[in-house]
């Protein structure tokens, strides 16, 4: 269809070539009409998901692109739901063939606003945010029933300007928690064998986490084939190593205000290399081309792909954080993310301080920011799941410096620290596929 634009003319969602309606409204294109009073007339920042259906392992699930529900037995079955609402726009319709039959509204897709909670001590929510269309970040978490047991917790993030990012990062997140599910050896059992074993795997992990983005990339020479960064931690009794490939992020978030926290992982982009040369972090983070990578998995990635690493000892009460730019756009400096945190643990309430609501509430701080990107929030909690062990901490205290941490150690690739190529010059070229901008 030609005549109406690229983007719908009621919400302006951009335009699905040849859709006959609105992905985001449900306008009919075909009559130029707007959709009926009450239906949705904007991208939601947060949209209510269906009701979760858990197919068994190996088994498609809702966050699959195409999922038409559980296979058993290799033979897709009709799932009842007798509590299923209503479309939740209009509040009286259903939905057939994905749109509401009174008001024309969009089924919510399950990938917009999804939650994982393996364990009360370890969770995560992955979200749409305010400005995307569809959802591009992807997380698996796996974690032991006992506090401070093992934990995997994986976050992926879909370059936006490649094609099907979003499948490249689930994929990817996937095979990656897939390859750090295995029993970790304990060599000579010191403390700096456990750290070179866990790192070594998450290099296999980031080969594992390529492989399946390699997978999912469609035949032939894309212009922009479907790409994704990397972060993990896994936790092995109160040990905790950190690897990265690209700019998703992990902290250690202390509560203690005396205690330092610390950004566990190392940035490949244009930012970063700014930094490096003395560009104050906040001029970096907001100027133009920050959000260029300079490493990514994919099938057109850099030939070095093993992942930056910081190992950190979880010796007293705090939060282990991992995160996608939609979070540290609003708030990085570790200091001031961990004040956020004490803040927002001392508003959820006695019973609030789970992981869970913690990152629930983050991810709503990202969008009450602007929301500008897909939002990923996961946290594993070290000590006290209550408000016993949760101080709230002093605004001038988190402003001091403090210590170096003596309990974090890094290990960074050496060409991480090579001279900035003429392509990370100071005066950025633009965007390329060989410089995917990762917002």
């Amino acid at each position: 269809m030609t005549g109406l634009g690229a983007r719908c003319s009621a919400c302006g969602a951009d335009r699905v070539p040849d859709a006959a309606f609105c992905e985001a409204c449900g306008m009919d294109f075909a009559t130029s009409s707007p959709p009926p009073e009450g239906a949705i007339t904007e991208v939601l920042p947060r949209q209510t998901h269906a009701p979760a259906v858990t197919a068994a392992a190996g088994e498609e699930s809702p966050l699959d692109v195409g999922w038409t529900g559980p296979v058993i037995g290799g033979v897709a079955v009709e799932v009842d739901h007798p509590d299923e609402p209503t479309c939740t726009a209009c509040g009286e319709g259903s939905y057939v063939d994905g749109y509401c039959d009174q008001c024309g509204a969009k089924q919510p897709d399950p990938r917009s606003h999804f939650t994982e909670e393996p364990a009360p001590w370890v969770a995560g929510v992955c979200d749409i945010g305010k400005r995307h269309t569809r959802n591009e970040d992807a997380m698996a978490l796996l974690a032991s029933a006992e506090q401070l047991g093992t934990a995997t917790i994986v976050v992926c993030d879909g370059v936006s300007n490649t094609t099907d990012s979003h499948i490249a990062s689930l994929a990817a997140a996937r095979a990656a928690r897939d390859t750090l599910s295995g029993a970790i050896p304990r060599g000579m059992g010191t403390r700096e064998a456990l750290v070179a074993a866990i790192s070594q795997r998450l290099g296999e992990a980031v080969s594992s986490a390529r492989g399946a983005v390699v997978a999912a990339t469609p035949a032939g020479d894309a212009p922009t084939p479907p790409s994704c960064t990397f972060v993990a931690a896994v936790i092995d009794g109160t040990l905790a190593v950190v690897g990265n490939v690209g700019d998703s992020r992990g902290y250690w978030l202390p509560d203690a205000p005396t205690s330092t926290p610390v950004q566990l992982s190392h940035d490949d982009s244009f930012a970063a290399e700014q930094i490096r040369e003395g560009v104050p972090r906040k001029e970096a983070e907001t100027g133009p081309q920050a959000h260029a990578i300079t490493r990514w998995l994919g099938v057109d990635s850099p030939d070095d792909l093993t992942p930056h690493t910081m190992a950190v000892d979880l010796t007293e009460p705090g939060w282990l954080l991992v995160c996608t730019d939609g979070l540290w756009n609003y708030c990085s400096e570790p200091t001031e993310l961990r004040d956020l945190v004490t803040r927002t643990t001392a508003s959820l309430g006695e019973h609030g301080r789970t992981p869970l609501a913690v990152a629930t509430a983050l991810t709503d701080f990202a969008n009450a920011s602007g929301g500008i990107d897909n939002i990923t929030v996961a946290l594993a909690r070290v000590g006290s799941l209550t408000a016993d062990s949760l101080p709230v901490s002093d605004p001038a205290q988190a402003e001091a410096p403090a210590p170096a941490p003596a309990q974090a150690e890094a290990s960074v690739p050496a060409q991480a620290e090579a001279p900035v190529p003429a392509a990370l010059s100071p005066a950025p070229p633009p965007a390329s596929p060989d410089q995917p901008v990762n917002s």
